[in-house]
């Protein structure tokens, strides 16, 4: 570990720390104030962010990144749009940091509680998506944390535009710029520093490939909120209206192919599977999606190509798709538990003991019925935004939003109470 990185690090971190005490004990309406200035920031700023992300794009082809990679640096006017939409949302939500709940009487008289706190400083990796530093900041500042952000190489001029963004919205209101801070180095060092530091960072996030999310869940030192791909399904039952079917089959995989809600292996039913599964690759082949399939579909679908076992395994980002016939929806929810990555996986079904079923015994952080996997995200479920989606059981799961990035005290409010 070179010196001058390790120095640099701890100083962010002190600062962050800092930072996050004064963060911590805002005021809702200064934060709210900070995020919707950051949003008119933004807007005022959008061919600045646009020739930056173009700076990007330009490298990142010269790089020979893949379509699927350029798709998630791109920053088009929808995506910032959303964003800009996002910070708003976030500006409406009730702030959490500091509610009680749960408040009873025990026998001796005391009243004991809960109440919700900011973790403290949370560090954000990121790679190819610039919007998660948008995202990252206005739930963090929202749930009065501090940020510390690491994005990658190929994100540099986008984030660097954004960042900028930012610190003129805390500097109207007031709140400390060192609330939100960016490594200026991006290298495996820095990373490596930011995670083994516990006495300044609290919670790490990774929103990052999976070979470097799995080597920062080995190394880190605190929590991380994390998952390790996206690879989610849909099943289509035999008790089901074949239109709402197609449509979400359709939506679900070709949305947008390089997001972690995408659709990347789809579940048939024998009984309908005759029916449903032509319409559904006459629609594909379309859109210029590749099927792979079981002997079954093939059986169907004659151009198909043999799908291995690593398909099943395989988040694609891209137009490929799995297919898979089942004899029944148990068998449907065995290969999801089995293959899938606990992220979001979806039946479309008119049977509501089979929907009930599946939302009980699918181990996914979103389970969905008659809906299409793409929902799956913070602004979707009305949360503004999201730091990540956690696949984990513990602290938080699904889209991380404001109440994901707080925790809970203990409070106790007696009157001269003493123990007896």
């Amino acid at each position: 570990m070179s010196e001058d990185v390790k120095a640099y690090m701890q100083h962010l971190g002190r600062q962050a720390r800092i930072a996050a005490t004064v963060v911590a004990s805002a005021d809702a309406c200064l934060k709210n104030s900070a995020l919707l200035n950051i949003a008119a920031i933004l807007e005022s700023s959008r061919p600045q962010l646009q020739a930056a992300n173009r700076q990007d794009l330009d490298n990142g082809r010269k790089n020979g990144f893949s379509d699927a990679m350029l798709d998630r640096l791109e920053m088009t006017p929808a995506r910032i749009d959303t964003m800009i939409e996002g910070l708003k949302q976030v500006a409406t939500l009730s702030d959490p940091v500091g509610n009680i709940s749960d408040l009873h009487y025990v026998p001796s008289g005391i009243q004991v509680g809960k109440m919700r706190v900011p973790l403290g400083v949370v560090g954000i990796i990121y790679e190819f998506r610039p919007s998660v530093l948008i995202e990252s900041i206005s739930l963090c500042l929202k749930s009065g944390n501090a940020t510390i952000l690491r994005g990658g190489s190929e994100t540099i001029y986008s984030s660097q535009s954004m960042a900028r963004c930012v610190w003129e919205g805390l500097k109207t209101v007031g709140l400390p710029l060192n609330a939100v801070q960016m490594l200026d180095i991006v290298g495996n060092e820095a990373v490596h520093e930011l995670i083994t530091m516990p006495e300044y960072v609290d919670v790490i996030v990774p929103r990052a490939s999976k070979a470097l999310v799995e080597r920062i869940s080995r190394e880190a030192r605190m929590k991380v909120i994390k998952h390790l791909g996206g690879i989610c399904h849909v099943y289509i039952d035999d008790c089901v209206d074949p239109d709402k079917a197609e449509r979400i089959a359709i939506n679900a995989k070709t949305h947008r192919y390089s997001t972690g809600n995408a659709m990347e292996t789809l579940l048939v039913h024998k009984k309908i599977s005759g029916g449903v599964l032509p319409v559904l690759a006459n629609a594909y082949a379309e859109k210029g999606v590749e099927l792979r399939g079981c002997s079954r579909t093939r059986s169907i679908i004659p151009s198909v190509i043999d799908a291995t076992k690593e398909d099943w395994s395989t988040e694609y980002l891209a137009p490929v798709l799995s297919i898979k016939v089942v004899d029944r929806m148990e068998d449907a929810i065995t290969h999801i538990n089995h293959y899938g990555s606990h992220h979001t996986d979806a039946i479309v079904t008119e049977n509501f003991t089979r929907a009930r079923k599946f939302l009980r015994e699918v181990d996914s952080s979103s389970v969905m019925v008659n809906a299409s996997t793409r929902f799956a995200e913070g602004f979707e479920y009305g949360l503004g935004a999201e730091v990540g989606i956690s696949t984990g059981k513990l602290h938080a799961r699904g889209p991380v939003g404001l109440e994901g990035l707080t925790s809970e005290k203990y409070v106790v409010l007696g009157d001269g109470h003493i123990r007896q």
